[in-house]
């Protein structure tokens, strides 16, 4: 959540904030909340010193003052039981309505309704043009043994896949490379539930707003699973008060992810773009209160997306995620496209997020700085590798004309160091255009 202080000194800027990422909240009825509970809370206060004022004067009173001082507690004692009660009271329908009132997106983020206004900064890498009928990563996947969305359909329902031999294991290669590569750049690995309570999802942002994403255990354990390793990396350090010395820690971690798609059945319902269950690596940094550090380490994170995808010599492009896009908690977010063939355009496969302090007031994340002041943390996250969307174009863009794919010089050496995977299962173009020739000659 954002500031209450901001709120009350600059409602103008929250209501544009607002209006940008055109969510609706109730600002009036918050600011007129606030104004009822600092009018009250003096008098809780001046009660509580004058009931503490006349306990002290009991030990000194003759008995007949004593049973004054007595009447004059419980009156005192039954006011502020009443200014307590109206107090709380306030206080609950105060808390749920901060809640929902969204980060306040940073001035270069565009405006806009959705992702169709979100703006390109960069490009990198031609999309390749093929010289023969390009299949997509499903009839691939199918014709090499690898990938069964029937199969997956029979056990756990539609969105899901299966995947065997050599795609399973390119895919763990991919998330491997990932791991390493973020280790090596100095992230700490870690290895976080999948099953979380609902404070994670409130503290991180998903709750409320996003509970329609989110599958739910039964009542009897109030569990969660989550849609990516950010939710409990995040939450790692909620309630504790770290020393500036220990920032930024950066943290990186592979999980299974859920994901219900609620409200997507019809849209791009073929192959693994959205599926139900997928691996992914995620990276965290959590830094002092510091705007300017803080877009360097967006800008960093986001980078680390852009060398995987170089590595893997698969074009992508990086939009700037305009207002109507965002989403509550982000400061602001980048999003990277890579170029998926069957598409015949970019789809999304990272999400780079800055939140400043909106998280770690959420979850009471705070650091104490060189002069002994608290504050809250600012706190980032970005997508290293999400599994099921990397295979797609892996495999559609490095694809050959005999059927195999090819395996990128960076990967080899989790693939034993394969240059190729799968078996010619259909003839090259040259060779077909001479089996036609030689027919009718």
């Amino acid at each position: 959540m954002i500031d209450l202080k901001v709120i009350r000194s600059q409602p103008d800027a929250v209501r544009a904030g607002c209006a940008k990422k055109h969510i609706q909240c109730d600002l009036d009825r918050i600011l007129e909340l606030d104004a009822e509970i600092r009018s009250i809370a003096p008098g809780v206060d001046d009660l509580r010193a004058q009931q503490k004022a006349a306990g002290k004067g009991m030990a000194k009173a003759t008995p007949e003052e004593r049973a004054v001082l007595l009447d004059e507690q419980k009156a005192l004692k039954e006011k502020l039981r009443g200014i307590e009660v109206s107090l709380n009271e306030l206080q609950a329908e105060l808390k749920p309505l901060l809640l929902t009132v969204p980060n306040l997106p940073a001035a270069e983020v565009p405006e806009g309704l959705d992702d169709t206004d979100n703006v390109e900064l960069e490009k990198w890498g031609t999309p390749r043009e093929f010289d023969f009928e390009a299949l997509d990563h499903v009839a691939l996947g199918e014709a090499q043994g690898w990938l069964s969305i029937e199969t997956a359909a029979r056990i756990a329902g539609s969105r899901n896949y299966v995947t065997r031999g050599e795609l399973a294991r390119l895919e763990h290669a991919v998330l491997r490379y990932a791991l390493d590569m973020m280790i090596e750049r100095g992230f700490e690995p870690a290895v976080v539930p999948v099953l979380v309570r609902p404070e994670p999802l409130w503290g991180t942002g998903y709750f409320p707003g996003g509970g329609d994403q989110i599958y739910k255990t039964d009542d009897r354990d109030d569990l969660y699973l989550v849609g990516t390793a950010e939710v409990p990396l995040t939450s790692l350090h909620a309630g504790e008060i770290l020393k500036a010395s220990d920032l930024p820690i950066r943290l990186v971690a592979q999980s299974t992810c859920f994901r219900r798609e609620a409200g997507t059945y019809g849209k791009d319902t073929r192959g693994l773009y959205r599926v139900h269950q997928f691996q992914k690596v995620e990276q965290v940094v959590i830094d002092r209160a510091d705007d300017a550090l803080s877009l360097q380490h967006h800008q960093a994170i986001l980078q680390n997306a852009l060398d995987l995808l170089q590595a893997f010599e698969l074009p992508y492009r990086v939009v700037n995620v305009c207002g109507g896009d965002l989403g509550a908690p982000q400061i602001q977010k980048f999003d990277v496209e890579t170029w998926m063939p069957s598409r015949e355009g970019y789809g999304e496969t990272h999400s780079a997020s800055r939140f400043h302090q909106y998280q770690s007031r959420r979850l009471s994340i705070r650091y104490r700085d060189d002069e002994g002041k608290v504050h809250f943390c600012h706190t980032l996250n970005n997508t290293v590798a999400a599994s099921s969307r990397i295979l797609i174009a892996l495999l559609e863009n490095h694809q050959e004309a005999d059927g195999r794919v090819r395996v990128p010089a960076a990967l080899q050496p989790h693939m034993g160091g394969a240059e190729w995977i799968g078996q010619p299962f259909r003839k090259a173009a040259e060779e077909s255009d001479e089996s036609t020739e030689t027919e009718a000659s």
